[in-house]
Order: structure tokens, then sequence, then C-alpha cells
């Protein structure tokens, strides 16, 4: 079997042109996703291509931030930055309309999963066991699960960055880039399209963040009810309404988008613990992990099961006032 070998981020293959040319082997800080200044009176397709280079920035930035450094946040802010684009791609959907843009989302899709395999393991050992060494100094357990968790998180890692540097990811890269600077949308046959891509970006804006709007209301109507099936639906829900709302903000005045972003925020917390929750009874009781045979190790793992769930549930206690602020905020997409 031919033996893989390790490379740097500096040989990664050079992209198609200047957009992402200088991003790869040279980022060494975790990058945040960058507000896109759209203008009003831009249309859809360059309000597209605007938004599309800053996510294919962050995206890139970001893989090179994780094969140089075991910063956790480079791993975190590269699955923002393919959730963005994924969003993103889905938002203007209507309006590009092709299937490479399918191709490239079902791409994006499949490297998220490989890195939240190590984002989810880096939240368990340095947020979650973290907290609960601080809240129980006198309990020894957790310094065996920590290290056995840290040891799983570096064997991801290092699995990540092959990943990163097979020819898939870096082909990607070069067709995500391509397709934004080619407007790989265009279809001669498409006799509709001059008239979509013409469109007003606050026409679109409004109708995909109406969209996503009332499904988050078919959830939300029933919430004191909802299964935890259902409240992780309704977590993905939120997250699809969040990333749009923020894609679009800079369209309408700060004093409206605020106050619905900020209330949105405070929501996802608490579907942010239920998850957190979710993900770590997955690693403790349907991996590998769970057959450490180690008594401190097994004890740590059932304390930690028990304390997520108890966060969670008392997070959800108090999600219906947040939620009602959140119902009774002004839709900034909406004129009164």
């Amino acid at each position: 079997m031919k033996q893989k070998r390790h490379l740097h981020a500096t040989e990664l293959p050079a992209p198609t042109d200047n957009t992402t040319a200088t991003l790869t082997g040279l980022a060494l800080t975790p990058r945040n996703a960058k507000d896109v200044a759209l203008r009003a009176d831009q249309s859809a397709e360059r309000a597209a291509r605007d938004v599309l280079r800053e996510c294919l920035t962050q995206i890139a930035a970001n893989i090179s931030v994780v094969l140089q450094s075991d910063d956790p946040e480079g791993p975190h802010q590269l699955r923002i930055g393919l959730r963005r684009l994924r969003s993103v791609f889905s938002v203007f959907r209507p309006v590009l309309r092709c299937r490479e843009m399918q191709r490239l989302g079902d791409e994006a899709r499949w490297l998220g999963q490989e890195v939240g395999n190590l984002r989810d393991l880096d939240v368990i050992a340095g947020d979650l066991v973290a907290r609960e060494v601080q809240r129980h100094p006198e309990e020894p357990c957790f310094q065996a699960l920590a290290e056995r968790l840290q040891a799983l998180a570096q064997e991801q890692r290092e699995h990540l960055r092959q990943v990163l540097v097979d020819e898939r990811v870096p082909r990607f890269l070069a067709d995500v880039d391509r397709f934004i600077e080619q407007r790989g949308w265009l279809d001669p046959f498409d006799i509709g399209q001059t008239r979509r891509l013409a469109m007003p970006v606050r026409e679109l804006a409004r109708y995909a963040l109406d969209k996503r709007w009332q499904k988050v209301l078919l959830h939300a109507d029933r919430l004191a009810s909802l299964t935890r099936e259902e409240r992780h639906e309704l977590r993905k829900d939120l997250k699809k309404l969040r990333y749009p709302a923020e894609v679009f903000a800079s369209l309408y005045p700060v004093k409206r988008t605020a106050p619905f972003l900020d209330t949105l925020k405070k929501l996802q917390t608490v579907f942010g613990d239920l998850n957190d929750a979710a993900t770590l009874k997955t690693l403790f009781t349907e991996t590998a992990l769970s057959r450490a045979a180690d008594m401190a190790t097994q004890r740590a793992m059932g304390w930690m099961i028990g304390a997520s769930l108890t966060q969670a549930e008392s997070g959800w206690a108090g999600v219906m006032p947040v939620w009602q602020r959140l119902e009774q905020q002004r839709r900034f997409w909406r004129r009164r």
C-alpha cells in the first residue's frame, strides 16, 4: 500500500485565480466571517458573488490555520465557513439555479463532517470536561478522561490534515473559486435567467428570510411540548435563519437588525447546550471510547452525560421567554 505523505500547507495546489491565491499556506490566526456590505440597489447576482467570495476566503484561510496550528478555533471557524457557504448556496438557489452549485454544496457538507469530528472532540475536551474540572476540582476522574479525549483529538487532527492536503480539498477550493469568478451559473439556454440575476437583492432577502422564518414557526408553535428530536430540528432551522439574516443585515438599518439578531443568538445558546449534550452522549456511548477499561474514565463519562443533560434541561426551562421576545421582535426585512 502506498504511504501517504504528510504535506505542509504551502504544498497545496495554487487556486485558479487571484481571489484565493494568497490564502493557503499563509494564515496563522483563525479567521472569523466578515460582514459583506451589500447595497439595496445591488442585483442578486452581484450580491451572491460578493458573499461567496467572503465565504471562500474564510474557508481557505482556516484550512491553512488547521494545517499549521493546533488552535481549536481553526476547525471551529472552518466549519462555520463551510456551513455559511452551503447556506449562501441555498439562499441564492432561486436566482442562480445550477447543478454545479449542488455538487459544490455536497462537497462542502462532506468536508464539514470531517471538520466536525475534530471540532466536537475539541468542544468536549476543552469546554465541557474543563467546565466540570473547574466545578469539581476534588474529582480526579476527569484527568483520565481529559487525557483520552486529547489523544483522540490529536489523532483526528492529523487525519483532518491529511484530508485537507489530499487532492479532493484543493480541487474543491479551485472549483468554488472558478464557479464564482467565471460565473459558473450562467446557462445560455435559460431564457429567464437574465431577469432573475437582475433581481434586486432586497427582494431576494425578503423571500429567503420569510421562507426560513415560517419553518421556524412550524416547530415553535408547539415549543413547550417538543420532543428532543423536534428540538434538534428547530435548532437547525434557527441556524438556517441566522446565517442569511446576518448576510442580509447590511441592507437594513442597525436599529432594525440588532434587536432581532441579538435575541436570535440568545435563543441559539439554549439549543447549543442541547446539541452539546447529544454530541457528548453519542461519543461516550456509541464509539470506541465507550469501551474504556479504566474505572476513572468510565466514572467521568457517566458524570459528564448526566451533567450535560442537566445543563441542557436547565437552559430549556427558560427558553419560552426568549422565544416570546424573538416572536415579538420586528422582522427587520419587512416594512410595516
